[in-house]
């Protein structure tokens, strides 16, 4: 499989655990539920986010710490114990990495793939939809849309599937003309 999900590295360890594990237990679902939820906090809280990171917290602050968030987020069961495990063994930093590498497990055992896209603002549901089409068709798979917003790319899209990558944004046209243009003088 050309696009497989490179799985090495400390954080490609720990996803793989949970992935075999909630297989096994025919979890996989409601672990990766609970494991985007959780990933969206951090991504949306910077307390939390600077608790995940700093090393200046001891183990057993992360610990409580996040024992407390999980609850008040209604985490539980597998993906409630993996997170309370990386916080133990001090690999709390990385629990990000270990989502992502999840997701992608996760979505090859679907036969999913995974699509980052990046827009100046945000798109309607029909473009979404319309987007998603056109890549469940070119990839021949099922499409989960990962939508970033960045208005520094002006207009267009940019739009990334594993190690493919198609710009096109009308910030990266402007510099394409702008570089045409310098050669020409």
């Amino acid at each position: 499989m050309a696009d497989e999900p490179i799985v090495s590295g400390m954080a490609g360890r720990y996803a793989t655990a949970l992935y075999d594990l909630a297989l096994e237990q025919r979890a996989l679902d409601p672990v990766k539920a609970d494991l985007d939820r959780f990933d969206a906090l951090v991504e949306h809280n910077e307390d939390l986010r600077r608790l995940v990171r700093s090393p200046v917290f001891t183990a057993e602050e992360q610990k409580n710490a996040l024992a407390a968030v999980l609850e008040k987020a209604e985490i539980a069961g597998l993906a409630a114990n993996f997170l309370g495990l990386v916080a133990q063994k001090r690999r709390l930093f990385a629990v990000r990495e270990m989502v992502r590498t999840f997701r992608a497990l996760v979505a090859r055992h679907k036969g999913e793939t995974r699509a980052e896209i990046t827009v100046a603002e945000p798109l309607a549901e029909k473009h979404l939809d319309a987007l998603k089409e056109a890549l469940k068709s070119t990839t021949k798979k099922e499409v989960t849309l990962d939508v970033r917003v960045d208005p520094r790319i002006l207009g267009g899209l940019i739009v990334k599937i594993g190690s493919r990558m198609v710009d096109a944004s009308l910030k990266t046209k402007l510099n394409s003309i702008k570089l045409a243009m310098k050669e020409a003088q």
